[in-house]
């Protein structure tokens, strides 16, 4: 192994000389390191050492020794090719095979390749957390575990904050028990902190105390460069043609400069589209350039991943589906298209550039939104700082557990309190109570009176009074047949009330969807009245304003640290317009952004400053002033349009919590608007002294019980509960090998959730509301910002009612028009305001931008 390392790379890399040794000496490892620095070879260098040590002395024998654990089925066929091709090249250096096997174990699996398994075990399984918590219940398969020695996890950053973590986090404490004090080695790319990573790799020994982990931290060992480009210097006023025509001749010289390009978009959309207009330029041959994101086949994937590793390739356009460790062979320069929303998600992509450690990361960020080119600005620095965002690991999800306990049955029989101990081993378990584990063995045991009558029936058998639980007769193929944590993508059919087809929606757009939301589809403007299984029943709103853009559902959300960033430099940035100092320059100084991006900005908070000294506000927003502006629409509507940067998970939170007491008070629904950069709340017309108490109206003590109330009757909340249901069993994918049609299951979803709220509280239905505020919004951070108003740490300012919205609101107000327009019309909706506040700001001589 040591000739071929030094005839194959020279040396190791940073990673591998700081992994090798804790792992060899049977240490738990986090390797933090970017993409190209050899991580994979540093845990899998001493595990094969071993293995051959192993059998050197007589003892590899047959079972399973080594499991990887990858979230992407096509990660696992990279590693299954990289460690082969090593094996074959010590092979030959030895002068005879070696004993070693390797195989990949998935859904894909053909059967006759799994029974081979059985007759000659692989020494390395490769898998992925479905997959491995189907082979910890398998009668024959299982046994074979016993032998594990190391566990590989990799992508942990990927991994830890969704419930596909947590069902694996799971899975692992399950794993303890057949194969105890086996090696954990994490290996992840840029994430933070690092020691809340590592307990959720390792988690607590049975006494509760954490088990050790040594942190192998190597995530800034490649140089990154990272430069912000606008291709237009006043994004307001050039047209949207003009403006696109300059980005596109941008991305051409790119790539015509450079041998291999990687474009990453925030929206599959907006990969297609840039696809087709780089096409359209002629800017390589058709063969030449693709797009990769999850909508495309699997085979239309790997074809592009394929082409992009040989060279083949003169550009590629992805959304998110590259942004994890497959090998996509040597890129030139990443080109990341309007804000990434996070510095780890752009330390991530311009990774994949520069694929070893002697060549640096190239990152090119290009905005023409002025928003974007803030946060591309501030991203960027912060990145070459290594200040990162910090993960959310979600917490205690009880229809992961639900689905758990279902497995841990089928095993043997169980104690209430010897699984509970096992379960509290996991981090994301270590706050669960012992009332919320019953809860949901109750469930499970069919203790809930009404659910046999809806076709929900028990899954377990469950001895409340002596404290046991085990399997069910027929569960087996039921449990196989419904594993796993990732929700199924669904369409929405979209009718009108006399049953006219319309088109169809995207369900992860339809859950935010309220009664009475006006949103646009097929070029026209659409009211939500309700939904009727998989159905949304409509009614034409020719006219109206849509609340609710189109693009919602794809955009990512700004990290609530990165937030917090922009409203530092918010703060820094009027601080040094008001000492006179140049803007421009001192942007050009301190960040790594071009002219045009610099004179964007500069003229961008020059025209805020000067609007808010118009209305004789004395206070600038940043993070620790959010302004709370009143601005009154021509149609007399009252915006209350709160300037925080807070990402929008944080803003949808304190949103939906402020319309909530605005409704209550008024009596009436209070639409609402959410970005990263600020939220609006749209009140009638006779609203006008309700400002203050709304305002005064949400606390943090009360805010999560809000939330809940407020989205109870809310479509996000029917489907989070199918989604929850569907984990926890309690709705099933897949019955007597047949699938389940989609609208059935939500059908069952609404007839179960109208049963259970009149019920109280149920540990499903509690999950839901669970993931909806602290996964899919942030209450924490949300809370956090409130604790910091009450305590004075952040203050709220009221601005003066006026009948122009400020600059900073410009995209915000415009949002609410988004989709009744074409982007050359919004463009126009935006420079009309512009040069409505200019025009004030010249008559008061208060123009400097």
């Amino acid at each position: 192994m040591a000739r071929w390392v030094r005839e194959r790379y020279g040396s190791l890399t940073p990673p591998q000389r700081m992994a090798i040794g804790p792992i060899l000496s049977g240490m738990n490892t986090l390797v933090a390191a970017p993409t190209g620095s050899g991580k994979t070879l540093a845990a899998f260098l001493p595990i094969i050492s071993e293995l051959l040590r192993a059998h050197e002395s007589g003892g590899l024998g047959d079972g399973v020794r080594a499991l990887y654990v990858s979230p992407l089925r096509a990660l696992n066929n990279d590693v299954s090719k990289n460690l082969l091709a090593p094996l074959e090249d010590m092979a030959s250096i030895h002068g005879g095979a070696l004993p070693l096997r390797v195989a990949v174990r998935t859904g894909d699996t053909p059967q006759g390749q799994r029974s081979g398994m059985l007759r000659r075990p692989p020494h390395i399984l490769i898998t992925t957390p479905e997959t491995l918590s189907i082979i910890l219940v398998a009668p024959k398969f299982g046994r074979l575990l016993s032998s594990v020695r190391w566990v590989v996890v990799d992508e942990v950053q990927e991994l830890s904050g969704s419930k596909r973590g947590t069902h694996l986090s799971l899975s692992l404490e399950r794993l303890e028990e057949r194969a105890s004090g086996f090696v954990r080695i994490g290996l992840s790319a840029t994430i933070h902190p690092l020691e809340e990573v590592a307990r959720f790799l390792v988690g607590y020994d049975d006494e509760g105390r954490e088990r050790d982990c040594v942190l192998v931290d190597a995530r800034f060992v490649k140089r990154a460069e990272l430069r912000v480009r606008s291709p237009v210097e006043d994004p307001v006023r050039v047209p949207t043609e003009e403006a696109s025509a300059r980005m596109y001749s941008m991305l051409r010289s790119i790539i015509r400069r450079h041998r291999t390009t990687l474009i990453f978009t925030n929206t599959r959309s907006g990969a297609e589209r840039v696809l087709y207009h780089l096409s359209r330029l002629g800017v390589a041959d058709a063969e030449e350039l693709a797009t990769h994101h999850s909508s495309l086949s699997r085979e239309v994937r790997r074809d592009v991943e394929d082409r992009l590793k040989s060279g083949r390739l003169r550009a590629v356009v992805t959304s998110t589906s590259l942004e994890l460790g497959i090998d996509v062979g040597n890129i030139d320069v990443v080109v990341q298209i309007g804000s990434p929303k996070s510095v780890s998600r752009l330390l991530q992509r311009v990774g994949r550039s520069g694929h070893s450690l002697d060549r640096a990361s190239k990152g090119i960020l290009i905005a023409v939104d002025r928003d974007d080119i803030v946060e591309d600005a501030v991203i960027a620095r912060e990145a070459l700082r290594g200040h990162l965002d910090r993960v959310h690991i979600p917490r205690g999800a009880l229809d992961v557990l639900a689905q758990h306990l279902v497995g841990m049955s089928i095993e043997r029989r169980w104690s209430v309190d010897d699984a509970y101990r096992v379960i509290r081993r996991s981090y994301p378990y270590r706050d669960l109570t012992i009332e919320d584990l019953r809860s949901v063995l109750r469930y499970l045991g069919g203790a809930y009176e009404g659910l046999e009558a809806r076709k929900v029936y028990s899954k377990i058998w469950y001895d409340e009074e002596k404290g046991e639980f085990g399997r069910k007769r027929g569960i087996r193929p039921i449990y196989y047949a419904n594993v796993g944590t990732i929700p199924d993508e669904a369409a929405v059919r979209v009718r009108t009330r006399d049953g006219r087809w319309v088109g169809n929606l995207e369900e992860e757009f339809a859950e935010r969807l309220s009664p009475g939301d006006v949103f646009v589809l097929g070029g026209g403007t659409f009211r939500f009245l309700k939904m009727k299984g998989m159905t949304a029943i409509v009614e034409r709103a020719e006219g109206e304003r849509p609340t609710v853009p189109s693009w919602f559902s794809e955009m990512l959300p700004l990290s609530f640290d990165t937030a917090e960033a922009v409203g530092e430099f918010r703060e820094e940035a009027f601080r040094r317009l008001a000492s006179g100092e140049d803007l421009e320059g001192w942007l050009r100084r301190e960040y790594p952004v071009d002219g045009a991006a610099a004179r964007a900005i500069a003229s961008y908070f020059r025209a805020m400053d000067g609007f808010l000294r118009l209305l004789g506000v004395e206070e600038r927003p940043g993070r620790r002033a959010i302004l709370v502006e009143r601005y009154r629409s021509p149609e007399g509507r009252l915006y209350l349009i709160f300037h925080a940067v807070l990402g929008r998970r944080v803003n949808d939170a304190l949103s939906r919590a402020y319309a909530y007491a605005a409704s209550r008070r008024l009596g009436t629904s209070v639409p609402v608007l959410s970005r990263d950069s600020g939220f609006a709340i749209i009140l009638p017309r006779r609203a006008g002294a309700e400002v203050e108490p709304i305002i005064g109206g949400v606390s943090s003590g009360s805010l999560r019980d809000m939330l809940v109330e407020a989205v109870r009757h809310t479509e996000m909340a029917a489907v989070r509960f199918r989604h929850c249901a569907t984990r926890a069993l309690m709705i099933l994918r897949s019955y007597r090998g047949r699938d389940t049609s989609i609208s059935r299951r939500q059908a069952s979803a609404q007839s179960l959730k109208r049963l259970l709220e009149r019920t109280g509280d149920f540990p499903v239905l509690r999950e839901a509301y669970r993931e909806i505020v602290e996964d899919v919004m942030d209450v924490e951070n949300a809370a956090h910002v409130l604790r910091d108003v009450e305590a004075g740490r952040r203050r709220i300012v009221l601005m003066p009612e006026y009948d122009l919205p400020s600059p900073f609101s410009h995209g915000l107000v415009v949002s609410g028009y988004e989709d009744a327009v074409l982007m050359e019309d919004r463009r126009r909706l935006l420079e009309s305001l512009h040069e409505s506040v200019m025009r004030k700001l010249e008559e008061a001589g208060l123009s400097r931008a």
